[in-house]
């Protein structure tokens, strides 16, 4: 999937909770805070903590992942808690 195309999907999951696989396997779960050209950016589930770096910024509380790092993106269930 191109990065335009995942740039699409995150905007349409914006503010739901997701389950973010990236290339290298490592996953992701949290609410999508905002989206940009580059990144998507998600608050852990459980508040603040988890993987990634911390951001206060773009629109949002959370973390940034890479557009072109993401393999896959699902919306996360009631199986994730």
């Amino acid at each position: 999937m191109g990065q335009s195309n995942m740039y699409n999907l995150c905007k349409q999951h914006q503010g739901k909770m997701v389950c973010i696989t990236e290339k290298c396997g490592r996953k992701h779960v949290g609410r999508i805070t905002n989206v940009d050209q580059k990144m998507v950016y998600i608050q852990p589930r459980g508040g603040f903590g988890g993987y990634g770096f911390g951001y206060w910024g773009g629109g949002g509380f959370g973390y940034g992942i890479a557009l072109g790092a993401i393999a896959g993106i699902a919306l996360a269930g009631a199986f994730f808690w």
